[in-house]
């Protein structure tokens, strides 16, 4: 099949019936008339013309009939539309003059193909002046037609060589507009030497085949196919803008990776870096924010506030971890790890740890803590006693206990503390820890890790390293209960569970002395006498202090005060007393052990000397005193050897250990073995002597004791600012995780002088108090009732008031009734999970905002709220009550929770209480 056949058969045209453009068409005097254009040859007959092959005819300038329209004949217009002059070939033949058509060949052309003629310039003349008179028909025709006109021009091929323009005259291209009824496709045209492919054509034409007629029919389509040529160059241009395209666009993707990777440097290293998801890190100026799952800030931190550079790197690889700790470095100053741990699902937590790798360079990061970032708590009881934390104010101080009066810290310490935004931190045992609170009005608590000449004179590293952890929660409460969890069942006998509910059950007596003379075996036999006496008052532990020993450290009782001890405690025992002596792990200088202590190297010895020389120190009336080294391995079996012979001996119930405090502690102490600070010392004589001997009580801890022992409470002073401090100090040790607490005697341990009420003075150099005044009695009496543990130096029967006696009795009543049934309830929350048995409000709810910061009520368990009276004179106060419904305890009433109740009358001889009620109790 030849080109044009191909093109014929895809125009599906029949070329049988079709006439050709070069036949010679009869003049139809109705309708048209024939003009004569040119005259090439003549042609014998019209078998032999269409006989003539396709390419002899495009060869041939042979004549062109254009048949007018008779409308257009009347008018006296010219033919509608003359064709293009130009050079045409075939399909495989160069540009290059026109061949002369062969004779005899009268084969006329196929429907989809034209031939053009070769036009000189007069006929193209005579074909302008015939299409403008066309045109004016052709617009009024159109109007009827509803058809458009329109008129192209096409400007040579820009691509033509130089030369060619010069050989050839400058042409002008007239064309037809798009016809209204469709034509058909061309066949391939070659036009200013450049050829166009008919199929290209065809692609462009929308419109169905119709039979050519004349020879305006012709320019017509012509014209419209050239129209399209301009959108064939581009076509053809094609390949050539893919590639430009395909540039661009992987140019903009590369701007588009660039400008993104600077964006995502930008915010790691010099905005913030997200570690773990929810923390936010600015490595520059070292602020941390903790998020929450959905997003709300918990806390915010300044870390390292002693580091002056803000250029940081990532650690080399021998200095990261094996942990996944992200590891930062700043200019050799100090390395920070950064690491995560989830304590439960809900709970997650973020370890800190600091090196630092300059002497200049004190590890310390501060979270803000004013009033508008939620209330502190924990820690322990400080210098102002103040609740919540953030309330207090002090400068760095070394995290170790010591006397409130005088140091910072009190008796009893956790590294732990929380926040009512749901925020705990805890700091590792380990670290050379000094705390502040709101320094220079900072608003701010802050942790730094530094060595020092006491307290953390033992350098576990070359320099001071600062660790601790963040733990965060939604829900306060659950986030305490995770992080105080602890089991106190492991190792426990059914006689330390006895001793437990025994002193939940019955009172500790704490003989005082009699006159200065010291306490005697007539004076511990008439003062349980005294008791006995009373009737309403269950019988309990008599505690002895450390007295019944002619010196501190000889550990053997004096037969001097107590020649008949043997048979006082069996008279004691049948009556239903329990003994406890008060040991220290002090050895006087006086005492004989102390020598024997020194000849086996049994004592602390001082730094940097012989250990032949022990370091002396100060405890209570002892001026000289030597401490026993409990680390080590000889010291331990020494004493308990002693301790057990005194129990066997004298039939003795259990032990009160009395540490002191670290600041009783040698200051330039040494023992065998290394101790992170003095508070270890306690922590490890506690372990040592569990399950060896009975111990129901310690005077100072850092860590837990295992029951039944308790941790007391300060020593207080006999006054109303006194029985203050006991609410905090109770609400503060439950916090830090000490469910079991023995308060001290009802009045107080000591009576300060009131010249002395604003010195720092030690409790440990002053007397036993004096019976204090009635209505402070009475006062801390009440709130006594509602503690774990009631204890009495002086009996409610010194006062002689028939007051005093009902409303001990009453007392009496209600602590048997409400009290130790609700103790005994909570103590296996207490055993299991370490939590309080007197607790702050905001355990009960803590997202109820006044609960937060009540700090002179207190609850039992869930069940019972206190609000004691501790001001003096004081008959009435605002007591507040979290949401339920309570019982009032002194009339009975029901009291609707979630509100303040104000006025609250509170007679002398009467205590506030409710008792919690179901929702729906109506009566």
């Amino acid at each position: 099949m030849s080109k044009g056949e191909g093109r014929n058969a895809i125009g599906g045209l029949n070329t049988h019936n079709i006439p050709w453009a070069d036949d010679d068409v009869q003049v139809d005097g109705a309708n048209s008339a024939t003009v004569i254009v040119s005259s090439a040859e003549t042609v014998s007959s019209e078998e032999s013309r269409r006989r003539r092959s396709l390419m002899a005819r495009r060869t041939h300038g042979s004549p062109l009939y254009i048949k007018i329209p008779q409308e257009e004949q009347a008018s006296g217009s010219s033919s509608s539309k003359a064709d293009t002059p130009g050079n045409v070939t075939s399909d495989d033949e160069e540009p290059g003059p026109l061949k002369e058509r062969e004779s005899g060949e009268k084969r006329g052309l196929r429907r989809n193909s034209i031939s053009l003629p070769t036009l000189n310039a007069a006929d193209l003349e005579t074909l302008v002046a015939v299409h403008d008179a066309a045109q004016e028909v052709r617009e009024k025709q159109a109007k009827k037609d509803d058809g458009e006109s329109m008129v192209c021009s096409i400007e040579p091929d820009t691509e033509q060589s130089s030369e060619d323009e010069e050989k050839k005259p400058a042409k002008k291209y007239i064309f037809r507009t798009k016809r209204r009824s469709s034509i058909a496709p061309l066949p391939a045209l070659r036009l200013n030497d450049k050829e166009m492919i008919a199929n290209e054509f065809d692609s462009q034409s929308v419109t169905t085949q119709n039979s050519i007629t004349s020879a305006s029919s012709l320019a017509s389509l012509l014209k419209e196919k050239i129209q399209m040529f301009p959108s064939m160059i581009k076509k053809k241009k094609k390949s050539k803008d893919f590639k430009i395209k395909a540039f661009v666009a992987c140019l903009f993707l590369i701007i588009v990776f660039l400008v993104g990777y600077a964006y995502i440097m930008y915010n790691q290293q010099v905005l913030a870096r997200s570690y773990f998801d929810r923390v936010k890190l600015n490595k520059g100026q070292r602020v941390i924010g903790i998020y929450n799952e959905k997003g709300v800030l918990m806390v915010t931190g300044r870390l390292g506030t002693t580091i002056h550079s803000e250029k940081a790197y990532h650690c080399l690889t021998n200095n990261t971890l094996e942990d996944g700790s992200v590891c930062l470095e700043w200019d050799g100053k100090a390395r920070m790890y950064l690491n995560f741990q989830e304590l439960s699902p809900s709970v997650p937590c973020y370890t800190i740890r600091w090196q630092s790798l300059s002497p200049d360079v004190l590890p310390t990061d501060c979270y803000e803590s004013f009033m508008g970032q939620g209330h502190w708590y924990g820690g322990g009881l400080t210098r102002g006693g103040n609740w919540p934390l953030e309330t207090e104010s002090f400068p760095f101080a070394p995290f170790i206990t010591g006397d409130a009066k005088r140091q910072q810290w009190g008796n009893v310490l956790k590294r732990y503390f929380i926040s009512s935004r749901g925020v705990a931190i805890q700091v590792d045992e380990k670290s050379p820890l000094y705390v502040s609170m709101n320094d220079n009005k900072s608003g701010e608590m802050c942790f730094r890790a530094k060595h020092d000449h006491f307290a953390f004179v033992n350098r576990l590293t070359p320099l001071p390293e600062l660790k601790y952890r963040i733990c965060t929660s939604d829900n306060m409460r659950q986030l305490h209960q995770q992080m105080t969890q602890q089991s106190l069942w492991d190792g426990l006998k059914e006689h330390d569970i006895n001793v437990v509910h025994s002193l939940l059950e019955e009172p500790v007596w704490q003989i005082p002395s009699s006159g200065g003379k010291g306490i005697t075996g007539d004076s511990i036999h008439n003062y349980t006498e005294r008791v006995i006496a009373l009737g309403f008052l269950r019988l309990g532990h008599v505690l002895v202090n450390e007295f019944w020993q002619r010196h501190i450290g000889d550990f053997t009782l004096e037969t001097e005060r107590f020649p008949n001890l043997e048979e006082t405690v069996t008279i004691l025992h049948r009556r239903g007393f329990r003994i406890v002596f008060s040991v220290q792990p002090y050895i006087s200088t006086d005492s004989d052990n102390f020598a024997q202590s020194v000849a086996q190297k049994l004592l602390v010895y001082e730094r940097q000397s012989e250990r032949s020389i022990p370091a002396l120190t100060r405890y209570k009336s002892v001026a000289s005193a030597g401490v026993l080294d409990i680390t080590n391995n000889a010291s331990i079996p020494w004493l308990i050897e002693k301790l057990e012979k005194i129990q066997k001996t004298y039939k003795i119930d259990g032990f009160y250990l009395d540490f002191g405090t670290s600041q009783n502690m040698p200051h330039y102490y040494q023992c065998n073995k290394t101790l992170y600070n003095p508070d270890q010392y306690k922590t490890i004589f506690t372990t040592a002597l569990e399950g060896v001997i009975s111990v129901i009580g310690v005077s100072s801890a850092v860590t837990v004791p295992r029951p039944p022992a308790f941790v007391s409470l300060p020593p207080v002073n006999s006054s109303w600012e006194g029985l203050r401090t006991v609410v905090t100090s109770a609400l503060t040790y439950g916090i830090i995780g000490y469910p079991f607490i023995m308060p001290g005697p009802i009045g107080g341990d000591y009576l300060l002088p009131p010249s002395a009420s604003n010195e720092t003075v030690s409790f440990y150099f002053m007397e036993e108090p004096p019976l204090p005044d009635q209505e402070l009695y009475l006062r801390w009496m009440q709130l006594a009732t509602f503690l774990p543990v009631i204890r009495f130096t002086h009996l409610p029967s010194e006062y002689k008031s028939e007051l005093i006696m009902e409303a001990v009795k009453e007392l009496t009543l209600i602590r048997q009734k409400a009290v130790i049934p609700l103790l005994k309830k909570y103590l296996s929350d207490a055993m299991n999970e370490g939590l309080p048995l007197i607790r702050p409000l905001w355990m009960l709810d803590a997202q109820d905002t006044a609960c937060l910061y009540v700090n002179d009520e207190f609850s039992i368990g869930e069940d019972l709220i206190v609000a004691p009276i501790l001001e003096k004179g004081q008959l009435q106060r605002e007591v507040y009550l979290p949401q339920g419904v309570w019982k009032d305890g002194i009339d009975g009433s029901l009291r609707k929770g979630s509100r303040w109740i104000h006025n609250y009358r509170v007679p002398e001889d009467k205590v506030a209480y409710f008792m919690k009620m179901p929702d729906n109790t109506r009566f």
